[in-house]
């Protein structure tokens, strides 16, 4: 039996992807990512939020054979049924990734992404999709005031095709709000096949899937980037410290 755990943890990575528009990629995205770090060696933990169910399907589809990836379901019609499921992951994960629903209301907006150490927003390069990105990054910095700064926010550009119009009006889009583009990925039947077999691209024979692992290197390096964050030092503990170190003797 796993054993549970409070996701208030200074060494837990919090990975939220997010987009209300439907069929942007969230879903290929964040079983990616999942199953990279179980490649690793760690137990990640994907918790799917959307009804739909797709990233749960994902994990039931998945070889024994394969490193674990430890599934939560926690979508609305299921809060009843895993009490607290926003606040428990395994204590061995390092990792959660969070697979968010389509049409996300502001107050569920700011639960999604408290605490997350980083955010994905994949967009497709179209204009309408570009339009609905704007609109929702805008609502998104207002609801929770994240500091463009600290590179916390990415955009992942999904389904593109090299050399378009579209892509490069999402380019334009992205510096003009000076959010850095994580990593393009190109439409390749290789994820769909991925998600179709509970499996990751890196699961696969290299020889097949060479282009795509090169198009998500970067965003794959901006992940392991994160660093926890060291834990507060209480005033108590700063008092106990210097104390110790004045009954040092001298020499």
């Amino acid at each position: 039996m796993t054993m549970l755990t409070s996701t208030n943890r200074n060494d837990l990575q919090k990975i939220v992807v997010l987009n209300p528009k439907g069929g942007c990629g969230k879903t290929t995205l964040a079983t990616n990512i999942a199953s990279y770090f179980a490649s690793q060696g760690s137990l990640p933990a994907l918790l799917d939020c959307d009804p739909q169910g797709y990233s749960m399907r994902w994990i039931e589809r998945r070889p024994g054979s394969l490193p674990p990836v430890h599934g939560i379901c926690a979508h609305k019609k299921t809060m009843q049924a895993v009490p607290s499921w926003h606040l428990r992951v395994p204590q061995e994960t390092t990792r959660l990734i969070i697979d968010t629903p389509a049409a996300v209301e502001n107050p569920d907006l700011f639960d999604l992404t408290y605490d997350a150490s980083n955010i994905l927003i994949p967009v497709m390069p179209s204009a309408i999709d570009i339009r609905y990105a704007a609109r929702f990054i805008a609502e998104l910095l207002l609801v929770t005031r994240i500091d463009r700064r600290n590179r916390q926010l990415g955009v992942v550009a999904t389904r593109t095709r090299k050399n378009t119009k579209s892509l490069a009006q999402l380019m334009r889009f992205l510096t003009s709000l000076r959010i850095p583009l994580i990593a393009t990925i190109r439409d390749s039947q290789n994820f769909v096949y991925a998600a179709g077999n509970g499996i990751g691209i890196y699961e696969m024979p290299l020889h097949k899937v060479r282009d795509d692992i090169r198009e998500f290197a970067p965003l794959v390096a901006w992940l392991e980037s994160w660093q926890p964050a060291l834990p507060e030092i209480t005033p108590l503990a700063k008092l106990r410290s210097t104390e110790t170190f004045l009954d040092k003797p001298l020499h």
